[in-house]
């Protein structure tokens, strides 16, 4: 079916490159964190923070099903972006993996880790709001403790998304549309 499914660490460019592959490539695209809302009612991080990390795991799972099922059956050729987290989600993987090749966004750890402390609100009485859940959870006091907690984070979910993906594009400082060349590149390769 030949879907192009990306994956990658939290702001490595997934749901930018779902949008300019499809225009560019004249194919439908799908968010796999507003499947998620669609068919929840909550975004992934309401169902984590509200439900546990479980409720999360099955709520995406259920999305990629109802994602896969749709385009099988209509034989739909897609770009799918996955949330940061499917490489841990084996259910998730499987309903997708029929769909076509697992592209691995390899985003650089500063530039990825530098747009989450963008989004970080340092807090008055100290600490930060607005982290994803595995650097919340450790309430890190300090821009530089951020940096280290995902550093460990980083090297870890880089593995896993290595041993997953059919394709490893390695997206470095290019511009989002010199990026997605490199992702058109590496699927006629």
């Amino acid at each position: 079916m030949d879907c192009i499914i990306l994956m990658g660490i939290k702001h490595c460019g997934k749901s930018t490159q779902a949008r300019l592959l499809s225009q560019r490539l004249g194919i439908p695209s799908y968010d796999a964190d507003e499947a998620i809302k669609e068919l929840t009612g909550k975004s992934p991080r309401e169902i984590y923070a509200q439900e546990g990390a479980d409720a999360f795991k099955k709520a995406e799972a259920m999305a990629c099903e109802k994602l896969a099922e749709s385009l099988m059956a209509s034989g739909t050729r897609a770009v799918i972006a996955t949330g940061g987290g499917i490489c841990c989600n084996e259910p998730a993987l499987a309903a997708l993996r029929p769909l076509g090749k697992f592209v691995f966004l390899n985003a650089p750890e500063e530039a990825a880790c530098d747009r989450i402390i963008k989004e970080a609100k340092e807090l008055d009485e100290g600490g930060f709001d607005n982290l994803p859940a595995y650097i919340a959870k450790e309430s890190p006091r300090s821009i530089l403790e951020i940096r280290s907690i995902f550093h460990n984070f980083y090297t870890d979910r880089c593995a896993l998304y290595s041993r997953i993906a059919d394709i490893k594009v390695d997206m470095g400082r290019a511009d989002k549309e010199e990026n997605a060349s490199k992702i058109v590149r590496a699927m006629q390769n």
